[in-house]
């Protein structure tokens, strides 16, 4: 495929020609890109030049990280494409029509943001947009009140239990306290009467 092919390729399936970012990337894909030595000698990648002459990754990432091969990039070939090579890992300039194969890297998304993003919906109108982010915040939330009211229930029963199970607590001591009471009354009255016959005798 040409670059361009490349690329359209690679944004319909939801991303962009792979960038490189370090050596261990770099590595990375030639390991990987060497399973297909015999289909092709290079791959596209998502480096290109704007009209400034700048270059610049697709996705935006930094160009922090170059692997070049020897004599790359030449500055009179400002139309040209760029390839790793199966062969070295090094990259070098082309002609965009050439047909290699492609690499393609999707963005990595934080479980909350895609999320967010399955509710926004950013190809949408922004009205639309705000609509689905005012319904997911009322969603959220409706959850939160709802764990709020259970938590708060649950509490309540455990509380209400352990009043319970101090109040049967209470009531088996005052009644184990008037069973003493009662018998030492009971050994009270006997001994009164008894001095009462010592004495009437």
């Amino acid at each position: 495929m040409s670059w361009a092919q490349a690329l359209t390729q690679c944004v319909q399936s939801g991303g962009t020609l792979t960038s490189v970012e370090d050596l261990a990337e770099s590595n990375f894909l030639v390991e990987h890109a060497d399973l297909y030595t015999s289909k092709t000698s290079g791959f596209w990648i998502g480096i290109y030049r704007n009209v400034n002459g700048q270059l610049l990754w697709q996705d935006n990432s930094a160009l922090d990280f170059v692997n070049w091969g020897e004599g790359q990039p030449s500055e009179d070939q400002l139309d040209y494409c760029v390839e790793l090579s199966t062969f070295s890992g090094y990259w070098s300039i082309l002609p965009c029509s050439s047909q290699k194969g492609f690499i393609c890297k999707k963005p990595k998304i934080h479980p909350l943001l895609f999320a967010l993003y399955l509710f926004t919906d950013a190809k949408k109108n922004k009205a639309h947009g705000h609509m689905n982010m005012w319904m997911l915040l009322s969603l959220l939330l409706i959850i939160l009140l709802g764990m709020g009211f259970i938590i708060y229930f649950l509490f309540k029963i455990k509380t209400q239990r352990e009043t319970e199970r101090e109040v049967r607590r209470c009531s088996t001591l005052l009644e184990y306290s008037r069973v003493l009471t009662g018998k030492e009354n009971e050994n009270d009255s006997t001994t009164d009467k008894e001095k009462n016959e010592h004495s009437v005798v």
